[in-house]
């Protein structure tokens, strides 16, 4: 199928365009869209994205943007041009994702009990626990179901081949659910016609698959439990996905002043005297999380909280400690820590991982920074990485001082050729490299969303697509094609 409107879209030689195939030919999750430029052309289109953004500023959907030590609250970018995956491909991913996040669960769980993994030299020890991730108070607590990271948001990226690929686990504080809630709204208001011309699976009962999960884990089952949102209040760059998230679920949203730990048990303050508190979603950094346990200096913590914790009085989501299967570094023995835990092959791949800490491979990274992508092991939003191509010589040299001082902290990845989707850039339809977040829960069960955040570089040629860099946002639409 080809497109009249695509005709003079150009594809970037050696990428899987997620929509046009490499013969100009449409593919066929996204023929409703063609259709759709085909019949109202390209002005239509232009139109439909200002409706868009009308809606997105009337709807307050915004982030915060840390620059020059002010937070600036901005609309979010969302482009008029969706991304389109089949379903048979997505049942393939979801079943890859679930598999990943069962097993890093069992890792976690073990490393604060019998460390069975080290034992057996399959990670080395010290690189567990000499992390700053793995936090020692925790040891020997059990979180119901021996499950620690119980929403994880993990991000995939294509190859040349179109082939998905893990590029990080995010098992803290995982965020961005919400904008791929509100991006689903937004264009079901602007193209009520494409979906009505496609079978789309649906992603908003996501807030009802979170309450689920987070009730499976109350101390107190078989009373309706008492959830709360522990966010670290307005100033933080999540927190209109904290309040979003607390309202849909019909959950409190609390900062640490709203909550106090008595006699192991936490409460809540409410007009109508203390209410003990069963499950806490908790959006604030670990070692801030209580500052009794962790950093004395810390005024978002609850004093008490991990006592509670540790007693079974109160579960915590996502559990103190998870983050220590989130450090980059440990990312390159997921495949070994599956086969150990589950007997099985991976689903979905690791891109392809140089670790610095090992002198041979730090050799190899020092002597190609030019070709590689270089990361921090515990940063996130896309802070402190080095992309090879895009750098200088003089960024190239301040890399590699800085990973000698600190080999431990860096791992470096092959530049992927990036799959692309077309985008709407001043009124053109422009190729713009992209990946995509999906969100997994665990509790009782397993779940996975059908598709996931996608998030796009909005500057030509960028393989950089954080909102908090510049990066904008696509809606992700998983269409039936079994049907």
């Amino acid at each position: 199928m080809g497109a009249k409107s695509f005709g003079h879209y150009q594809q970037i030689s050696q990428c899987f365009d997620e929509l046009v195939q490499a013969d100009g030919q449409i593919r066929p999750p996204a023929a409703a869209i063609a259709r759709f430029i085909d019949r109202h052309g390209s002005a239509e289109l232009i139109q439909r994205q200002e409706q868009l953004n009308q809606t997105i500023s009337a709807m307050g959907v915004c982030f915060t943007l840390y620059s020059d030590g002010n937070n600036i609250d901005r609309c979010w970018p969302l482009d008029v041009m969706p991304r389109t995956i089949p379903s048979s491909e997505w049942q393939k991913t979801s079943a890859g994702l679930k598999q990943r996040l069962a097993a890093l669960n069992l890792f976690i769980d073990d490393l604060y009990h019998d460390q069975r993994i080290l034992k057996d030299g399959k990670v080395p020890a010290d690189l567990v626990l000499d992390s700053r991730n793995y936090l020692a108070p925790c040891k020997g607590i059990s979180p119901r179901y021996g499950v620690w990271a119980n929403i994880c948001g993990t991000d995939l990226v294509r190859d040349g081949s179109g082939k998905f690929l893990v590029l990080e686990d995010n098992l803290r504080v995982p965020s961005g659910v919400s904008y791929m809630l509100e991006n689903r709204t937004v264009m079901k208001r602007v193209f009520p016609e494409l979906f009505a011309d496609s079978f789309i699976y649906p992603v908003d009962d996501y807030p009802h698959q979170l309450w689920r999960m987070l009730a499976s884990l109350s101390p107190r089952p078989g009373d309706v439990p008492c959830i709360v949102l522990l966010t670290p209040g307005v100033y933080n760059s999540a927190y209109f996905e904290h309040s979003f998230l607390a309202q849909q679920m019909g959950v409190e949203l609390a900062e640490n002043t709203d909550l106090l730990v008595q006699d192991d048990i936490v409460y809540l303050k409410t007009l109508h005297g203390l209410q003990r508190v069963d499950v806490i979603y908790r959006r604030v950094d670990d070692i801030f999380i209580d500052p009794q346990a962790f950093r004395p200096d810390s005024v978002l913590g609850i004093p008490g909280l991990i006592k509670a914790w540790a007693k079974g009085n109160v579960s915590i989501a996502n559990a103190p400690g998870s983050g220590v299967a989130d450090d980059k570094v440990i990312y390159a023995y997921v495949p070994e820590i599956i086969n150990y835990y589950l007997g099985e092959q991976p689903l979905i791949d690791n891109v392809p991982t140089y670790l610095c800490l090992d002198p041979k491979q730090r050799e190899y990274v020092l002597a190609n920074l030019g070709q590689l992508v270089v990361k921090p092991a515990n940063e996130s939003g896309g802070y402190g990485i080095l992309i090879g191509p895009r750098s200088t010589k003089e960024e190239q040299q301040q890399m590699a001082e800085a990973i000698k001082a600190n080999p431990r902290n860096f791992i470096a990845q092959p530049t992927l050729a990036l799959s692309t989707a077309p985008t709407l850039c001043d009124g053109v339809l422009e190729p713009r490299h992209l990946d995509l977040r999906p969100f997994i829960l665990q509790g009782r069960d397993l779940y996975c969303t059908t598709g996931g955040l996608s998030r796009v570089a909005l500057k030509k040629g960028s393989l950089v697509v954080n909102s908090s860099q510049g990066g904008g946002s696509k809606d992700t639409w998983i269409i039936n094609d079994e049907v």
